[in-house]
């Protein structure tokens, strides 16, 4: 049986997993464009969860991890976390993901549930935390944004689910999903009247 600490990192390397997959088969120009009205891409979306990850278990509990984060400078862009520049290759940004783990996975290993920290960019009321409380809060990071990439997915190329060996999605072929989403319009026209 896992212990408490073991099974919040379980979840948490499960939405990071889950994330990286959805860059898989998908070109350059599909994992960086903005589906959104926001601008929300594929690698904006792991490059925001990389550096994210570095603060939490890094700056958060006085164990900096070393790794430049330009976007984060005073005078970028808004949001330049957010996207990937042409200069910034794809690889460039799943290895930094990568290198975020394994800094987060030495603080989570290496620090008990209880070992404080501070997050100086939260309220003054909220910024005392353990590594319990913020370990809860990059499990609900890391799905939140996986949701988003799940979404902007399938509006790229059809591709859904959960996993790459589970979709978590019922086994129907298209004409099932077209009756389904014809399903759902015509109740959401009814519901509107």
């Amino acid at each position: 049986m896992l212990t408490e600490k073991e099974t919040l990192h379980r979840y948490v390397q499960q939405g990071r997993e889950a994330l990286l997959w959805k860059l898989d088969g998908l070109g350059e120009r599909d994992v960086r464009w903005p589906m959104t009205r926001t601008g929300t891409n594929l690698l904006g979306i792991v490059k925001h969860v990389a550096s994210v990850e570095i603060g939490y278990f890094g700056e958060v509990f006085d164990r900096p991890s070393g790794e430049p984060l330009p976007w984060f400078a005073d005078g970028s862009p808004d949001n330049a976390d957010m996207w990937a520049t042409a200069d910034e290759s794809r690889q460039g940004i799943i290895d930094l993901y990568h290198r975020s783990w394994a800094h987060s996975d030495r603080t989570i290993d290496e620090l008990p549930l209880d070992a404080p920290g501070f997050v100086p960019w939260w309220s003054p009321e909220s910024r005392d935390v353990t590594l319990h409380r913020i370990l809860v809060h990059m499990i609900a990071e890391t799905a939140r944004h996986a949701g988003h990439a799940d979404i902007v997915r399938e509006l790229i190329d059809g591709q859904a689910g959960v996993r790459a060996d589970s979709s978590n999605l019922p086994d129907h072929d298209a004409a099932w999903w077209s009756d389904y989403v014809a399903t759902l319009q015509r109740a959401a026209e009814d519901a509107a009247g």
